[in-house]
């Protein structure tokens, strides 16, 4: 019986090890969307709180925000020189009919000459050591209203295309990765009963033809990720918020032949100070460490987050270890701008 048991143990752990390793076996160009697109979609504050986007950062929050405009920008460093950095812009339309707001970003990415260990068949057998230069261009839509009885809704559809272009250091063998859009989007639910409680679930579906070109041809094959959100937040007292969640998330690449289902935890809080002028905000995004800070005066606000080792639950050490990320939102209230003038 004992023998058994230890066998069945031994097999989870197994089980547990292999899918972490398929985890981190993404595509560089796919990869790259965890430094900017993907936290676009969560909003700097919810960065800084611990990445909880179920709550504070659901699409179903964008009616909140009518009438403001922001330019958003970051840069994830780690210490063996690779970069990536992103800028975006979007703006939020006034009210068009009973509560409804239409949202749109533009991102555009840019990762030079960074190295990484790659797979491919025209690269030769196992990872090989390359230097290449990635991209990544998105347009997010979203549309969110209140439903009534602290209920609100709120959709997203979202255009994305990237690329990796790589060169193996000793052979000087190439591989270049593209993702092909395929119909990608998302949909999000909030519920605020009283002031204090906000509870939300937000699900996103991206889908994506991976193509792998090397020396051996073209190879294609489809990309897909599903991932559910969920977490509540609590007013604990005057100005301050803490913010519990969790996600599900479910891969599957073609390409690498891998399937992965992986659960990670978001916990954050958030501290607001000077009749909500300035705040300061901490917490853990899966296995990454967050802080941030805001400064308001309307109609301009500066929200800041720091993210330590952000996204490694995701795509581990493929383009280093122990990374440091910056990312920055400057908003303006165009809408109380135009009707000051009036």
């Amino acid at each position: 019986m004992k023998k058994n048991i230890s066998h069945i143990s031994i097999s989870f752990i197994c089980l547990f090890l292999l899918s972490q390793y398929h985890c981190f076996a993404q595509s560089p160009e796919i990869s790259l969307r965890e430094f900017s697109s993907g936290q676009i979609k969560k909003g700097v504050r919810s960065l800084g709180m611990g990445g909880d986007g179920a709550t504070w950062g659901n699409y179903s929050m964008v009616y909140r925000d009518t009438g403001m405009a922001l330019i958003d920008g970051g840069v994830t460093t780690y210490p063996n020189h690779n970069t990536s950095g992103f800028v975006a812009v979007g703006a939020t339309t006034p009210n068009l009919w009973r509560g409804l707001a239409l949202y749109a970003i533009v991102i555009s990415q840019f990762t030079p000459n960074v190295s990484a260990n790659l797979k491919s068949p025209g690269l030769g057998s196992g990872a090989i050591p390359v230097h290449g230069d990635g991209s990544n261009q998105a347009l997010f839509v979203k549309a969110a209203m209140p439903l009534g009885k602290g209920f609100s809704m709120g959709i997203l559809f979202s255009y994305e295309r990237s690329s990796f272009d790589a060169v193996a250091d000793t052979t000087g063998k190439y591989v270049r990765y593209q993702s092909l859009w395929l119909p990608s989007g998302g949909l999000g639910v909030t519920w605020q009963p009283i002031d204090r409680i906000l509870v939300g679930v937000r699900v996103l579906f991206n889908n994506d033809r991976e193509r792998r070109t090397d020396l051996k041809g073209i190879t294609e094959g489809l990309n897909l990720s599903q991932e559910v959100r969920a977490g509540i937040s609590v007013g604990l007292w005057k100005g301050a918020l803490i913010d519990v969640g969790g996600n599900i998330r479910n891969k599957h690449s073609q390409l690498s032949n891998s399937t992965t289902l992986t659960i990670e935890p978001n916990v954050g809080f958030e501290q607001s100070l000077w009749k909500r002028h300035f705040a300061l905000r901490a917490g853990m995004d899966e296995s990454s460490y967050t802080a941030g800070f805001s400064i308001k005066f309307l109609p301009v606000s500066f929200d800041v987050a720091y993210i330590y080792n952000l996204g490694y639950a995701r795509i581990g050490s493929l383009y280093g270890i122990n990374s440091n990320s910056v990312i920055a939102t400057l908003s303006l209230d165009y809408a109380a701008l135009i009707h000051h003038k009036k």
